[in-house]
C-alpha cells in the first residue's frame, strides 16, 4: 500500500487522504456518537431519577413542616402526649423502613427501564437484529417465571404490605403460625420475634391474614367474676372506682385514650357473675394498664370484702355395691 501511494500524485494523495478522513469523520458522526448520546442521556435520566426518588423518600422520612405541627397541635389537645412520645421512636423506625424499602425498589425499577430504554435505543441506531434474542430472552422469561413463582409472589405481597402499611416495625401481630414483635420488614420476608426469643422468618407470600394488635389504639379488657349473692350494682361502683384511681396517675393516665367503662352481667351462671372493665388505650400499652388494672381491683375488692367467685366442678365418683345378706347365706360349697 505505500509502494502504491508513492507512485500516485500528490495531489490524488491528498484527495484520498481527504476522503478517507471524511468518511471515518461521517461513520463516528453516525452511530457511535449517537450511540455515546444515548448512553449519556440514559445516564442523566438515572441519576435525575434516582435523586427525585431519594428527595421523596427523605421527605417521606422527615415530614412536612406544616403535618408535624398539625399532629403536634393534635396532640397536645388530647390526653395522650406522653404516650405517643413514648412510642415515637418505633413509629419512626417503621417509617423510615417503609421508605427506605419502597425508594429501593422504585430505585432497583428505574434502573431497569432505563437500561431497557438505552438498549432499545442503541440497538435502532446500529440496526441490531433483535428478533432472535427477544425471543431467547422471551422463553428464559417464562422458564425463570415458572421456577421462581414463590418468590415473585412474595416479593408482590411484600410490597402491597408496605403500600397498604399492614404492619410496621415495633407492632405486635399474629400473623398465624407465628406471633410476636415485628422486628423488621422486607420485600420477601418479615421478621417476628415472639414472647420466648424465638426469631420466625415470614415469608410474605404465606401469609394469610394479618392480626395487629397495636395500630393505631389498644383496648385493655379485664373481667371479673363475684359470687351471685353479691349486690352486683355496688361491685360495679367499686370496679370504676378502681379504674378511675389510673386516669389520675401522672403515669399510666396519659396512656389512657378515653374514660374506662364497665358492665356488669357479661356473663350470668349458678357459680358467678362476671363484670368486665374496658379502656382505649396508646398503642402497645394495653398488657401494662391490663396488670395494674387487675392489682387495683383486687386491692379494692379485698378491702370491701367483695371475695372474687371460684370455679365449682362436680366430681361424681361411682362404686360397686356390696353383695346384700341374702347372697351372703346363700354362698357356701355345693
Amino acid at each position: 500500500m505505500p509502494a502504491v501511494l508513492l507512485t500516485r500524485p500528490p495531489l490524488r494523495l491528498a484527495t484520498d487522504l481527504a476522503e478517507t478522513s471524511g468518511r471515518w469523520f461521517d461513520w463516528l458522526l453516525g452511530a457511535p456518537l449517537k450511540s455515546a448520546v444515548a448512553v449519556v442521556i440514559g445516564l442523566i435520566l438515572l441519576a435525575l431519577s434516582r435523586w427525585l426518588i431519594t428527595r421523596t423518600v427523605r421527605s417521606v422520612v422527615t415530614g412536612g413542616a406544616k403535618m408535624r405541627s398539625g399532629a403536634r397541635r393534635l396532640l397536645m389537645s388530647t390526653r395522650v402526649t406522653a404516650g405517643m412520645a413514648e412510642s415515637s421512636a418505633l413509629m419512626v423506625a417503621r417509617r423510615v423502613q417503609r421508605a427506605e424499602t419502597m425508594g429501593s425498589v422504585l430505585r432497583s425499577s428505574a434502573a431497569f427501564l432505563v437500561a431497557i430504554a438505552v438498549l432499545t435505543a442503541v440497538a435502532n441506531i446500529n440496526h441490531w437484529d433483535l428478533g432472535p434474542v427477544l425471543a431467547s430472552a422471551g422463553v428464559a422469561g417464562v422458564a425463570l417465571g415458572f421456577g421462581a413463582q414463590t418468590l415473585v409472589k412474595d416479593f408482590i405481597s411484600g410490597l402491597f404490605m408496605l403500600v397498604e402499611d399492614q404492619y410496621g416495625v415495633g407492632d405486635v401481630v399474629d400473623l398465624g403460625e407465628a406471633s410476636g414483635t415485628v422486628e423488621a420488614v422486607g420485600l420477601r420476608v418479615t421478621q417476628v420475634r415472639d414472647m420466648n426469643g424465638t426469631l420466625w422468618y415470614v415469608r410474605n407470600g404465606e401469609v394469610l391474614r394479618v392480626g395487629n394488635m397495636t395500630q393505631g389504639w389498644s383496648r385493655a379488657v379485664v373481667e371479673v367474676r363475684v359470687d351471685p349473692g353479691e349486690d352486683v350494682e355496688r361491685v360495679e361502683g367499686l370496679l370504676r372506682e378502681a379504674a378511675g384511681t389510673l386516669v389520675t396517675d401522672e403515669t399510666l393516665g396519659p396512656l389512657l385514650l378515653d374514660e374506662p367503662e364497665v358492665t356488669s352481667f357479661e356473663d350470668l351462671t349458678g357459680e358467678s357473675v362476671m363484670l368486665r372493665v374496658v379502656v382505649r388505650t396508646a398503642p402497645s400499652k394495653q398488657w401494662q394498664i391490663q396488670r395494674e388494672l387487675r392489682a387495683r381491683l383486687r386491692e379494692t375488692l379485698g378491702r370491701e370484702g367483695v371475695a372474687l367467685a371460684l370455679p365449682r366442678r362436680e366430681v361424681l365418683v361411682e362404686r360397686e355395691r356390696a353383695a346384700g345378706p341374702d347372697k351372703a347365706k346363700g354362698a357356701g360349697p355345693a
